[in-house]
């Protein structure tokens, strides 16, 4: 082997990692990520008192093995989160933001533009930019409206159902297929497959089948419908949002269809996903605190857009995000080294009592509520924030004026996932809605 500066560096960056101590609290077992919310918060609470910026061994069961891998820094601070989305130049996306070491050739096709930096992820921005444009996503605001109300509709008259796969899921997956637009047949088939990205280690969503080959699969699926929908939409322009993509031009430039292959997947996964559980988790909250639920419905236009901002907090539908230390840098007193693995910790972040009072309530009057469940900033700040709140709207309006006495009325089933806080069942009772 031919010794450079390049392998002398990172030999000595694995000396330096080899030496460092893991932190005694536990955030990298099976175990850990299996907890409910309010139990994984009293670890975050200890390391954000004690340990803020901590050393941590490599998560178990991870989908790619690398022998190179030594453990993470875990930043479990709100303003020290914040920070590091800030310092994009020190803390990198591009080599993969879940905690596995994905390789190269598929961070684009499995992360999208979220695992990108500058000047490649300022060019792609820019032109998603053009095309995901707020006048686009206000476009689709009476069909989110009328999706609300298709979805009640189905429901209102059984009394029981599950929450998650008959309300919460399918609010997002026609929403997001109605602005891609993705055809009817194929809507159910995209909202699956997209959740294996996030749940992969999820054992009733995997239903035996090997994880590897499973997120594979899934990866071909989408990348199959994306394919056929650039096509047909470069010989027969719509009214969509495929469309502005195919045709997005910023001086000169046009994304590729590869980069509009990886920026459908993204949508499609964290679009339905985020939105899902934020809805599913508010459900319980409501069910739990029934004067908060009385409070909203007391004024629901007024109340309604503090209330969503709760909801969000309350949910962290992405529980971490990474980054890679581009060089040698300080984060809160911590010594980082280059390419060193560095977590946000969205779910303790949200719980930060030198921001939030009273974080453990779930209160719908919260001001301010400077959660970053949409990101901490920077030039990786959620593009679909907005779209996520108008469903959150819609679908509430809708149950909470037509469905009043709705609430839980059994266990909640989690997603076992180091990055999305997902529920996968949740049912629920209500008086049904007499058929006219």
């Amino acid at each position: 082997m031919t010794v450079t500066a390049d392998t002398t560096e990172a030999e000595g960056a694995a000396a330096v990692r080899a030496a460092r101590p893991y932190d005694p609290a536990d955030l990298s077992s099976k175990a850990f990520w299996a907890l409910p919310a309010v139990e994984r918060e009293k670890t975050f609470a200890e390391l954000r008192a004690h340990r803020p910026v901590s050393w941590h061994r490599p998560v178990e069961e991870r989908l790619f093995e690398d022998p190179n891998d030594q453990g993470f820094w875990a930043v479990t601070r709100h303003a020290d989160l914040v920070e590091v989305t800030k310092r994009h130049e020190d803390f990198l996306s591009g080599e993969g933001i879940v905690f596995d070491s994905i390789p190269p050739e598929l961070l684009d096709a499995g992360q999208g533009f979220i695992a990108m930096d500058p000047p490649r992820h300022t060019k792609v921005r820019r032109l998603l930019t053009s095309a995901f444009t707020p006048k686009q996503i206000r476009l689709i605001d009476d069909q989110i409206r009328t999706n609300a109300r298709e979805i009640v509709d189905a429901v209102a008259p059984l009394g029981e159902v599950d929450f998650v796969t008959e309300i919460a899921g399918l609010m997002p997956m026609h929403n997001i297929c109605d602005m891609i637009g993705v055809p009817r047949d194929q809507r159910a088939h995209v909202a699956h497959e997209a959740q294996f990205a996030g749940g992969w280690n999820d054992p009733e969503l995997l239903d035996g089948e090997q994880p590897l080959a499973r997120l594979f699969e899934a990866m071909m699926n989408l990348r199959t419908v994306s394919a056929a929908l650039i096509a047909s939409r470069r010989e027969h322009p719509e009214h969509d949002l495929m469309t502005n993509l195919v045709q997005a031009e910023v001086d000169g430039e046009h994304l590729t269809d590869d980069e509009i292959i990886s920026f459908f997947g993204l949508l499609s996964v964290a679009g339905n996903d985020t939105t899902r559980q934020s809805i599913s988790h508010a459900m319980q909250a409501l069910t739990d605190n029934p004067e908060q639920r009385a409070w909203l419905v007391a004024d629901f236009d007024a109340r309604i857009g503090s209330a969503i901002e709760e909801m969000v907090r309350w949910a962290t539908p992405i529980l971490t995000f990474r980054r890679t230390a581009a060089r040698d840098c300080e984060l809160n007193g911590a010594h980082i080294t280059k390419g060193d693995k560095v977590v946000l910790f969205y779910a303790s972040a949200n719980w930060d009592t030198e921001v939030f009072d009273h974080p453990e309530r779930f209160d719908l009057s919260r001001h301010p509520n400077p959660h970053i469940s949409f990101g901490g900033g920077g030039i990786h700040h959620c593009l679909g924030g907005q779209l996520a709140r108008q469903q959150i709207k819609a679908i509430w309006r809708e149950l909470l004026t037509r469905l009043p006495d709705i609430e839980v009325s059994g266990e909640m089933s989690r997603t076992t996932s180091t990055f999305f806080h997902g529920v996968n069942h949740l049912p629920v009772r209500f008086t049904p809605e007499a058929r006219s």
